[in-house]
């Protein structure tokens, strides 16, 4: 197996495995890449949704989310589809998967079935360096403050995506919850502080109004989204990406109209979050 880090600004590429035949050593060395470059990616993959769920399972309980669409013959896999008459796609803007959770998701795989002829893009944020470019005032100014999420407005009733009505989400009733999180958070795995905001799933900073949280939210976006902080990942049939939801956003890019796209994904459950303090 080898590890090759991107010349991005976060993410590596393994090479040498197969999804489906992994030792125990492998899974450790691939859980240590992935907290240490956020995302790993991995080419020429054979992957039925029962053998992808297998794969993930090796690296933790599986979240099944409750508002995505599941593949028919394996309903704990996602089903992340969009089709020639779909205006959008999902996941087009930068976020974090199940921030909204109160144990929010450690991971999340994605494997490629169809992929447009041009397009489609993914792009990863690395959320250690964006802690890292902060001023030592601003990071002293974070520690001790929390963050408000939630999935009503995007996907419960009346939210963004039941607007939509396209059929590709569902249970908008579930979306009931807020969760509370720290704005710097230590990495379960790594130790290291990474930023933990995002622009779907982030209210306000817990105890501030909307209106006082919004100059800070929109600053910390900003730094996040910075070109230096990032990686663009160009699918091919049979690519798995697999992210760390507590060191990245990432931001599916919506450029191949008419085109489908076709993507399985399984979540991997995490844990509470604690605060970093330097």
């Amino acid at each position: 197996m080898e590890i090759r880090p991107t010349n991005g600004g976060c993410g590596a590429e393994v090479a040498g495995v197969d999804l489906n035949a992994l030792s125990d050593a492998q899974v450790e060395a691939i859980l240590d890449a992935h907290a240490e470059y956020g995302v790993v990616f991995f080419r020429d993959q054979e992957l039925t949704p029962d053998t992808q769920l297998a794969a993930a399972e090796r690296f933790g309980p599986i979240n099944v989310n409750r508002f995505f669409s599941r593949v028919a013959t394996q309903p704990r896999v996602a089903e992340v589809l969009k089709e020639a008459h779909h205006p959008n796609n999902i996941g087009g803007g930068w976020h974090t998967d199940h921030s909204y959770d109160q144990l929010p998701a450690m991971g999340s795989m994605l494997y490629a079935i169809d992929v447009p002829a041009h397009g489609g893009d993914t792009m990863f944020a690395n959320m250690y360096k964006a802690y890292e470019s902060l001023s030592d005032g601003l990071k002293r100014t974070l520690e001790g403050l929390s963050a408000v999420h939630s999935s009503r407005h995007v996907f419960g009733p009346g939210g963004y995506h039941e607007q939509r009505r396209d059929g590709r989400y569902e249970n908008a009733e579930q979306a009931t919850q807020d969760a509370v999180h720290p704005v710097v958070i230590r990495h379960p795995r790594s130790g290291r502080p990474a930023l933990y905001v995002n622009r779907a799933f982030t209210l306000h900073i817990d105890g501030w109004t909307v209106e006082e949280s919004q100059p800070l939210l929109q600053y910390l976006y900003g730094v996040g989204g910075r070109p230096e902080h990032t990686c663009r990942f160009r699918w091919e049939r049979g690519s798995v990406a697999f992210w760390d939801n507590r060191a990245t956003w990432h931001y599916a890019l919506d450029d191949y109209p008419g085109e489908t796209r076709r993507m399985h994904r399984v979540t991997i459950d995490g844990g509470e979050l604690s605060a970093y303090a330097a």
